[in-house]
């Protein structure tokens, strides 16, 4: 069942694998790790890693706390209340993943996960506590328990990474910071030895460079921007994807990508990072209402408004479509002034600075990408199909979201896997060996489309692959997103010339190759399930589908595309290579 009718090919020569075409590294440093991302998963990789004495560097896009993690407003969800189990966690953590959860991958993560938080208080995070210095807990959306760490309200990611990146600073980690990475570096035998990266603006290093290490973690976030609203900030464009993909990495379920049902809705035209209003406000009782002030999730879950985020979702774009409205509304009217300003002051303020007072008005809200489920392979370790790279939240696809992220999963998630992480690097001894990078130049250049491409991929994903999906809105889409392709290719080809490379030319091209290998699976499961939802086959068909779609970028820059016979996840490394 693969688009090409063929199974993918086998791993290419590292020497045939694409490369964004970029000058050659002008300077390099060594480490034992490299990791790419400083949200909750890279900076808990970084220091767990440096912690066991191995010489680690991180890189970062912008400055160390300018990743999704901070903008994580609900909390992070870990049995940890009186009464709750993980058994309870994960039974709640498969029916939001509708039936395409790995269950020994979020078997690992409710098991670990409380004293991973633990572990993260110990670290210096201050979660939200009662007067008796219990841990306050609240509920969202698919959990049946109250199970959700907040701090400062609804500040959780700002408090996390606040405590992650002292800890980083007070440890002394060679930090790079303003650095978008740009491609894995390999050896003769095709393992990983360390990555190129562009800085940017002054420092100790300076434009392209490279670090050498045996062991790469990718934890570089979403890529929320290949639309063109989200509630991502403008650094998630999928780099760490995209890189994967060059590296001849598989990648899985990119599919569902997960509207987040409750954005501050600022008008149909609006684009770029949008204000999220967190599932919490549900949690804590807010309604949501039509026009007419009807709560139409009533009888269509049992949960109603806190229903998991793919059925919310639709409930609201149903009612849209039945009303011919751009948005429907949140009401929590009725938490009065006080308990807005303790609970929930930054959403608070983000809706007065857009000149709505959730205190005495409905707040307009509508879906917007916000998380993918689906990303680079890895196995119960972070591994990848590449040896030596590993991969860890957002980035990464463990099999612990399935079809449909469990709200506040996600932050878990970072810790867990990336403690996971750690461990493998040490216990394998990969950090031992000395990586000999072939040079960049033996890799073909990929080609880069001009930065205005970025805003024709954005309108393309958000016309043809957004919430509401069809074989028609998906070929288009594919279509359209091929012509950028082929242009691009034909200019290098025909004339060597390409787009000048630079931070906005590489961020539209890594945005494009996420975009097609997204619309090549959509198109792929002709089915509605979790967050993945067609129009043209609204039923979900666990015969046909219950199971996964891996795409590989071939050396030639197509897409080799296959779905897996069963639920279960291919092993990612021969066990020959798993040392």
């Amino acid at each position: 069942m693969t688009s090409t009718g063929i199974c993918p090919p086998a791993a290419a020569a590292p020497g045939t694998r694409p490369r964004l075409h970029a000058p050659a590294p002008g300077w390099s440093i060594d480490a034992d790790v490299v990791v790419v991302g400083s949200g909750v998963a890279g900076l808990t990789a970084a220091l767990r890693c440096e912690a066991a004495g191995l010489t680690t560097v991180v890189v970062t896009k912008a400055r160390l706390d300018d990743g999704s993690t901070r903008w994580a407003q609900g909390g992070i969800a870990a049995a940890l209340g009186e009464g709750d189990t993980p058994e309870q966690h994960l039974d709640d953590t498969l029916v939001a993943g509708a039936g395409l959860c790995d269950e020994e991958a979020v078997r690992i993560l409710v098991t670990e996960g409380p004293d991973a938080v633990r572990r993260l208080i110990a670290t210096g995070a201050r979660f939200d506590a009662s007067t008796e210095g219990d841990l306050e807990l609240t509920r969202e959306g698919g959990h049946h328990r109250r199970r959700i760490a907040h701090a400062g309200g609804d500040a959780t990611g700002a408090e996390i990474s606040r405590a992650l990146v002292e800890a980083v600073r007070a440890r002394g980690l060679r930090t790079i910071e303003n650095a978008l990475v740009l491609d894995l570096l390999t050896d003769a035998e095709g393992r990983t030895a360390g990555v190129t990266l562009h800085v940017m603006g002054e420092g100790q290093h300076d434009g392209v460079g490279a670090v050498h290490a045996p062991a790469v973690v990718l934890a570089t976030g979403g890529m929320g921007q290949v639309f063109s609203a989200t509630t991502n900030p403008a650094v998630s464009t999928g780099d760490g994807v995209a890189l994967a993909l060059r590296a001849g990495a598989e990648v899985s379920d990119l599919e569902f990508v997960q509207f987040h049902p409750t954005v501050l809705f600022l008008g149909a035209d609006a684009e770029g990072q949008q204000p999220l209003v967190s599932e919490a406000v549900r949690g804590e009782g807010a309604h949501l209402v039509d026009a007419d002030g009807v709560r139409f999730m009533l009888g269509q879950h049992e949960l109603a408004e806190l229903a998991p985020r793919d059925i919310v979702a639709k409930g609201i774009m149903r009612r849209m479509r039945e009303n011919d409205a751009e948005h429907m509304y949140l009401d929590a009217r009725h938490f009065g002034a006080e308990m807005w300003e303790r609970r929930f002051p930054t959403i608070l303020a983000a809706c007065r600075a857009h000149g709505i007072d959730p205190v005495t008005e409905p707040v307009p809200v509508a879906p917007a990408a916000h998380y993918a489920s689906g990303g680079v392979r890895t196995d119960s370790h972070g591994r990848t199909t590449v040896p030596g790279l590993y991969a860890c939240g957002e980035v990464a696809c463990t099999g612990v979201h399935g079809a449909n992220r469990l709200a506040s999963n996600s932050l878990l998630e970072g810790l867990v896997y990336a403690e996971r992480i750690a461990a493998d690097i040490l216990r394998t001894g990969l950090h031992a060996r000395v990586p000999q990078p072939l040079p960049t130049s033996q890799r073909p250049a990929h080609p880069l489309l001009p930065p205005e491409a970025r805003f024709a991929v954005q309108r393309i994903m958000t016309r043809g692959a957004g919430v509401l999906r069809s074989e028609a809105s998906l070929a288009e889409a594919a279509d359209r997103l091929h012509r950028l392709h082929a242009d691009a290719r034909d200019a290098l080809d025909e004339n060597g010339k390409t787009a000048e490379p630079g931070v906005d030319t590489w961020e539209a091209t890594n945005l494009l190759c996420v975009a097609r290998v997204l619309v090549a699976a959509a198109r792929q499961r002709e089915e509605t399930r979790g967050c993945h939802w067609r129009e043209d086959r609204p039923e979900r068909d666990d015969t046909a589908w219950r199971r996964h779609i891996v795409v590989r970028l071939n050396p030639d820059r197509s897409l080799a595309v296959r779905t897996t016979d069963t639920t279960d996840f291919p092993p990612t490394l021969p066990q020959a290579q798993e040392q």
